[in-house]
């Protein structure tokens, strides 16, 4: 009798969300590379399942996430998650009912968003090019700025009244330093830029510095700066080598990954991963770009935030040498001139999606031969 064959291959399970505009082109691209990845490399497998949570679902239930939805998200490895936003609903509705409702119940309290000036692309910035803009922006996710405390009164009324609260706790902000800390002590500069407004606002942000400076005393091998919000705007436009890991605030970290993704040549290759580093709940990866309902049906959207994205996700499940296949031979496919529009270049996203599915099995094969 034959013995029974028992696979030592690992299964990643992956929900994909979709969800608005661009995300079902981005994210359908993304898992054709991942399946790419993952057949070419051989030791590991992933399975995907969709969720159709989108603002049409919204429009048609009243409900972005059906009841019991977390739970089923809960059984997978990892969500890839694609945009929201539509024009016919508001903006805070969306983003209430589906991202921030899933990133604040899994805490996934740490967004990490890196950057750089990938080979074949270009920078606005007319002395920057590929190794001069190499930075990681970690933000806050869990409360700051969109904790969502507030209110509206007497609306429509001269007197009418709007707050929106902001809420900073001891807890929260020196576990997302910690990360940050962490994530510079593992990057060669070890060096970090601790950004707040403390001059203006003398209480939460004040805290902030306070927190980073105590959590600094754990890592003497990291240089630490600290920079006011908008005088960072002003050093990452005229000195980007200056910088490498970032640490923000929800809101400041949100604007400045933007304008790190611009500044990088197009926020259309930017990822985003949403991150609990406890893993006790499934983290999110996602592109940074938007719906984009302007291109939505038109096979141009910018698939390579995507793929950088899934890049991040694999890393994050413990196949780091697949992670760095898939990030190479992405950027390679710019170097040949393979890109969207919005990067100088007229291939649309299925064009770009083939070119990289290409480039993955070539790599494998060149590997193969080069150990046999």
């Amino acid at each position: 009798m034959s013995p029974i064959a028992v696979s030592d291959r690992r299964t990643h399970s992956i929900a994909c969300i979709p969800a608005d505009g661009i995300g079902p082109e981005v994210i359908s691209a993304g898992v054709e590379v991942l399946k790419a990845v993952a057949a070419a490399d051989g030791t590991f497998d992933m399975t995907f399942e969709d969720y159709d949570w989108s603002s049409e679902t919204y429009k048609k239930t009243g409900k972005y996430i059906p009841d019991g939805g977390l739970d089923s998200l809960k059984k997978h490895d990892a969500i890839l998650f694609g945009a929201v936003g539509a024009p016919d609903v508001p903006d805070h509705i969306s983003l209430w009912g589906l991202r921030l409702a899933i990133c604040q119940p899994f805490q996934q309290y740490a967004n990490v968003r890196p950057t750089k000036i990938f080979r074949g692309t270009q920078s606005p910035l007319r002395n920057a090019t590929h190794g001069d803009l190499d930075w990681v922006i970690i933000r806050e996710n869990s409360e700051g700025e969109y904790a969502g405390q507030g209110g509206r009164s007497h609306r429509g009324m001269p007197w009418e009244v709007a707050t929106e609260v902001s809420i900073f706790t001891r807890h929260a902000v020196e576990r997302l330093i910690r990360f940050a800390f962490e994530t510079a002590q593992s990057r060669p500069r070890k060096h970090i830029t601790v950004v707040t407004k403390s001059n203006a606002q003398r209480n939460g942000m004040v805290m902030w510095d306070d927190v980073a400076a105590d959590v600094a005393k754990d890592f003497q091998d990291v240089t630490v700066e600290k920079m006011l919000v908008d005088a960072m705007t002003c050093r990452m436009v005229l000195q980007p080598k200056s910088l490498d890991t970032i640490v923000a605030t929800n809101l400041h970290a949100d604007i400045l990954s933007d304008l790190a993704a611009a500044l990088a040549g197009s926020i259309g290759i930017a990822p985003t991963s949403n991150l609990d580093p406890t893993r006790q709940n499934p983290s999110m990866f996602e592109p940074i770009h938007g719906s984009a309902f302007d291109i939505t049906g038109k096979g141009v959207a910018n698939p390579v935030g995507t793929f950088w994205t899934a890049a991040e996700m694999l890393k994050w499940l413990g196949e780091k040498e697949a992670a760095e296949v898939l990030l190479q031979c992405t950027e390679q496919v710019c170097e040949n001139g393979i890109v969207t529009r919005d990067l100088g270049g007229s291939a649309g996203t299925v064009e770009v999606t083939k070119a990289v599915c290409e480039q993955i099995r070539k790599a494998y094969e060149t590997k193969s031969k080069s150990k046999s």
